[in-house]
């Protein structure tokens, strides 16, 4: 069984995703870096010179071929969800668990994550607390119809999302 990992940015989905594919010994990807990787540039460069449509085409093509495996902790981008084929590729793969995040949350995450060196393309060109809440509002129904389960991730360390993933991914094997 693959795990996939949706939601919005800096909701933990990457850094949920390794530690729980090391605890249930599984292979890791994240389909972002998977498609930096691929070709050969950040994905700020590939939005700013092709746009979102072309990363959006990168990234279901990334998705379709990974999804046909097995066996994988997948942590997708977040506005994988905004194409219905890639939900239904990824529901065919596996559990599809939501990561969510206070808005406050993801921003304060995103502001630690740009001191850091790594600034996010814009999603809509709005100040950033307000794109936040404008593309939550729009994509909240479609996280909601895609996963499987939610985690909100606002008041948990990684550890304890990993935890509580694996937790119910193992009893759901039992049962």
């Amino acid at each position: 069984m693959t795990i996939v990992l949706i939601g919005y940015r800096c909701t933990g989905k990457t850094r949920v995703g390794k530690v729980l594919s090391r605890k249930l010994e599984m292979a890791f990807i994240d389909t972002d870096q998977w498609i930096e990787h691929q070709e050969g540039r950040c994905i700020g460069e590939i939005v700013s010179r092709h746009g979102w449509e072309t990363f959006r085409a990168l990234e279901a093509r990334a998705l379709r071929r990974r999804c046909t495996e097995d066996g994988l902790g997948i942590a997708t981008g977040g506005g994988v969800v905004l194409d219905t084929q890639n939900v239904m590729c990824l529901k065919r793969s596996g559990r599809v668990v939501w990561l969510e995040a206070e808005p406050e949350t993801i921003r304060r995450r995103m502001l630690e994550e740009e001191k850091g060196a790594l600034t996010r393309p814009t999603l809509t060109g709005l100040d950033p607390a307000k794109e936040i809440e404008r593309v939550l509002s729009d994509r909240t129904p479609l996280y909601l119809q895609a996963s499987d389960f939610r985690i909100d991730t606002t008041l948990l360390k990684v550890e304890e999302v990993a935890d509580r993933i694996a937790a119910r991914i193992m009893m759901e094997r039992m049962a």
